[in-house]
């Protein structure tokens, strides 16, 4: 059975940084691309990144580019999200997804609260 678990979120200041953790378990994880997405109150969900099974490529989505860095460590059976310079607009729940699309299977998600 595919097992999700985020971390990491928090209440962070506009301009400041987190990083997000998603542990994986129940299927072959450097054979799988991974993904991360979020939903903010009221708003459809939105794809944000993705990583393939090796790591060796990745894709961000035009609002997070250059603030966002998706990661993985296959040994640890975990991917990443670091996110920097956060704004406002960051404020959503997040979640990692097994795939690239971001549709897959997803954890319960930690919140990620940016405000003054």
């Amino acid at each position: 059975e595919v097992h999700l678990v985020e971390s990491g979120g928090g209440l962070v200041q506009p301009g400041g940084s987190l990083r997000l953790s998603c542990t994986a378990s129940g299927f072959v994880f450097d054979r799988n691309d991974m993904s991360w997405v979020r939903q903010a109150p009221g708003k459809e969900l939105e794809w944000i990144s993705m990583i393939i099974g090796s790591g060796t490529r990745t894709a961000y989505a035009d609002s997070v580019k250059g603030r966002f860095t998706i990661s993985r460590d296959n040994a640890k059976n975990t991917v990443y999200l670091q996110m920097n310079s956060l704004k406002t607009e960051d404020t959503a729940m997040y979640f990692c997804a097994l795939g690239h699309s971001g549709i897959g299977t997803r954890g319960q998600g930690t919140q990620v609260t940016v405000s003054s």
